[in-house]
């Protein structure tokens, strides 16, 4: 079950995260080098723990996260006119069996998917999601410069890096207004296409994502972890897509639940 309520503490940190980006906006996709040059792992450097089990709380959008709304229904998003011709094209029973269902599955989308996120070291320079819905895993890298060259992929090349309050990152979003002692910044590219929300909202391979990760906890030691998301398309989009998910630790596992790519 998927919890639908968003606590006080993380209303009021996502509201300063939403001013702060939305007036500031995201006009540069690089990823930003690491501010500490000190041979030390991204591991050790943390400032924040994301490690755990967290399940996603479905506080806004709610009929098109937990449900595929009918073709043409994009008001959320600003779509050019290439972009409406593609979702008003949209049709679950015209496409092949399995493509709507990845097309879902991309890391621009399926963050806002609900279920639950395995959040777990890689290696020390590699932090690594895995979602239980589609049995995706997502990749974030340290120290990296961008995304090599090659075949885009599904969740594509996610660069991140440790920002700590006080601090402006690369990407014209500045995090310096909210007392937090630290948050995790990631940037994707060379995504392969996808859709944005299940009714066949694109996103095309020249799509960009930034993500903030921001931790917050409650007094009754409640944990969660606001993700607010950033994607930039000049294929479909004539704005950027902006949300702020929120996920809630778990205690552990026993609720994790990887599940394939199904259609809708």
């Amino acid at each position: 079950m998927i919890d639908t309520f968003l606590p006080k503490t993380a209303l009021f940190a996502f509201a300063g995260v939403a001013v702060v980006a939305l007036v500031a906006g995201v006009t540069d996709a690089s990823p930003q080098q690491g501010v500490n040059d000190a041979p030390q792992s991204a591991r050790d450097a943390a400032p924040i723990d994301l490690e755990g089990y967290w399940v996603s709380l479905v506080n806004e959008d709610w009929r098109h996260r937990m449900f595929a709304a009918q073709r043409g229904d994009y008001d959320l998003v600003r779509l050019n006119a290439e972009g409406r011709r593609m979702a008003d094209a949209w049709a679950v029973e015209a496409t092949p069996t399995g493509v709507d269902c990845l097309m879902t599955y991309g890391a621009a989308g399926i963050m806002r998917l609900p279920g639950r996120l395995n959040i777990h070291w890689g290696d020390d320079n590699r932090l690594q999601v895995d979602l239980d819905a589609g049995t995706q895993t997502r990749e974030f890298f340290f120290g990296e410069s961008g995304a090599p060259g090659g075949q885009s992929t599904r969740q594509g090349y996610s660069v991140a890096v440790w920002e700590t309050s006080g601090g402006a990152g690369r990407g014209g979003v500045s995090m310096s207004d909210i007392p937090l002692s630290g948050h995790l910044k990631v940037v994707t590219t060379n995504l392969s296409a996808g859709f944005l929300l299940k009714n066949g909202i694109p996103y095309s391979n020249d799509a960009v994502m930034t993500e903030f990760f921001v931790p917050i906890a409650e007094p009754d030691g409640s944990q969660y972890v606001l993700v607010q998301t950033f994607v930039q398309d000049p294929t479909y989009l004539t704005q950027t897509f902006v949300r702020t998910l929120t996920f809630k630790k778990e205690s552990d596992g026993r609720n994790w639940n990887p599940t394939p790519c199904t259609e809708y």
